[in-house]
């Protein structure tokens, strides 16, 4: 993945992960302790983080049946980039701490290998909406599918729907994604409890913190 085409003085954090592995609970639970360290985030997700990314999202997840897959790429590319300029990137530029449920990855993962779309065809259209833009260290939550499928409530949106099949395919391309991109993936069990994975991501997200307030020290 190519290096950042734009310079920020923040920090980007996403969490990703198949559905059901935990990222909303450990997201919530990142944001607390960042408070509690002096940090406030700003808290975002994918699909969703502005007024026309909900819209996007509702269509998405819980639109028609009859989706076709380049459709949902293409929608999901185009929240991305409007979230990125006008929410992400400036607070990133503003030097604030970005946390985030899902980004690009998420893409690869979901519509690039498990719709079979092309991994790389749909890392480069997310690229090239993005402007480049990577996270500084992304936390997988990495959990059986299996594990997942029987912690799932509530009604299940259209990839929620989806037989653990997809699943499976989804939790092998980030497993790729965490090798090719070693050096800002971090893998958690997530098959753990919610206090040892917390404390786990916590360990994680400790240097990258005392990093970036060092740099506003100097």
């Amino acid at each position: 993945m190519r290096q950042n085409q734009v310079s920020y003085p923040g920090l980007f954090i996403t969490f990703e992960g198949g559905d059901s592995c935990g990222k909303s609970t450990q997201v919530a639970l990142t944001h607390e302790w960042l408070k509690s360290r002096g940090v406030t985030p700003v808290l975002t997700r994918e699909p969703g983080g502005t007024d026309l990314g909900e819209k996007l999202r509702e269509l998405i997840l819980h639109g028609p049946d009859d989706m076709d897959p380049r459709t949902e790429a293409l929608l999901y590319s185009a929240q991305r980039s409007y979230h990125m300029a006008t929410k992400v990137l400036p607070a990133l530029e503003a030097g604030e701490v970005v946390l985030q449920d899902r980004y690009l990855d998420s893409s690869v993962a979901y519509q690039g290998a498990a719709r079979a779309l092309g991994v790389e065809e749909i890392l480069e259209l997310n690229l090239w909406a993005v402007k480049g833009l990577v996270p500084d260290v992304t936390i997988l939550l990495d959990v059986d599918p299996e594990i997942a499928y029987a912690r799932r409530t509530g009604e299940p949106d259209r990839l929620e729907r989806e037989p653990n099949s997809f699943q499976h395919r989804v939790r092998k391309q980030y497993e790729e994604l965490a090798r090719r991109y070693s050096d800002r993936y971090h893998i958690v069990d997530a098959s753990k409890s919610i206090d040892e994975i917390q404390t786990e991501i916590q360990q994680i997200l400790t240097p990258f913190l005392e990093d970036r307030l060092s740099g506003a020290n100097r």
